[in-house]
């Protein structure tokens, strides 16, 4: 039986998102706001359109073909959502007003308008994945599915773990925790790996830093190693944000001695998705390798 997901993003070949070479199923939404997320255009449920200014040629179709009008140019008056990343003279739209019929995005050749987002059938997804196990199996690869959080289609991602399982591919669950437990008791029949965020032990600074506290996301956790369930930390080091909390995190830590731990630096490549969705954005300092490396050895995360 085929389900809808709602994705944004395939990447074939990965090395980042598990062992081995990895296909990453990226699925759109979110149920956190972390400032500094490096994929902006996930946090949404629903398609998006991104602006690239650098590639408009100024032909004005996408104005023309729009059957709502929302095409602007700001003038400094306020929308009703405060887009506070938009700058007076430039293209943004109306989100009030915008359809997502995509008409624009198809006129547009110069390609500075681009869909973020589309859904498809988890059928399709199935044949992408079936493509690829070859590489899967040389490298002791497989899948991981992320986001934005996947865990909130659980029905598509229930699907595509067990059809995964089935056809003897590795499986691995990029999460940030903030979801119902009964979603993971769905889904830890069928996932080899949990990819788990831990950003803030603080509920104060979590709040501050991702727009909700961190209790339902510790509980995950604590109920995922009861559980036995295979599990790879990963926290991201935000200078100005959250790096006051390493120390509380790796005392945290220590309490699961057979837990893996990665400690991810902040970097600067999401900043042109923001300016394409006319969304504000952090500029935190990128910490240098060295730095990293020495972060990792005081607070004994993986090399």
């Amino acid at each position: 039986m085929s389900i809808k997901a709602n994705i944004f993003n395939i990447e074939d070949f990965s090395i980042d998102d598990g062992p081995g070479l990895r296909t990453v199923v990226f699925f759109k939404g979110c149920s956190l706001r972390c400032k500094w997320c490096h994929n902006p255009e996930s946090l949404t449920m629903h398609e998006e359109i991104m602006i690239y200014d650098e590639k408009c040629i100024g032909c004005g179709e996408c104005f023309k073909v729009c059957p709502t009008g929302a095409h602007r140019v700001f003038d400094g008056s306020e929308e009703p959502d405060d887009r506070r990343g938009i700058a007076i003279g430039q293209h943004y739209i109306a989100p009030g007003k915008c359809v997502r019929c995509m008409k624009c995005v198809e006129e547009c050749f110069s390609e500075s308008l681009v869909r973020a987002g589309e859904t498809v059938d988890t059928e399709m997804l199935k044949a992408r994945i079936l493509r690829n196990k070859g590489y899967f199996k040389e490298s002791r690869g497989g899948v991981t599915f992320s986001g934005g959080e996947c865990m909130l289609q659980i029905d598509a991602l229930e699907d595509l773990l067990k059809f995964c399982r089935e056809n003897g591919i590795h499986t691995a669950v990029d999460t940030c925790g903030n979801v119902p437990w009964s979603s993971y008791e769905r889904v830890i029949p069928y996932t080899g790996l949990f990819l788990y965020d831990i950003k803030a032990m603080d509920p104060a600074v979590h709040t501050a830093c991702t727009g909700v506290d961190n209790r339902l996301i510790l509980e995950n956790f604590a109920e995922l190693q009861k559980r036995g369930c295979k599990t790879l930390v990963r926290v991201p080091y935000i200078p100005g944000q959250n790096d006051g909390e390493l120390p509380q995190i790796a005392a945290f830590l220590s309490k699961y001695p057979e837990i893996r731990a990665e400690l991810l630096g902040y970097h600067t490549l999401g900043i042109s998705k923001y300016k394409a969705l006319r969304l504000p954005y952090i500029e935190a300092y990128s910490p240098t390798v060295k730095e990293m490396d020495e972060l990792k050895k005081q607070y004994g995360f993986l090399a």
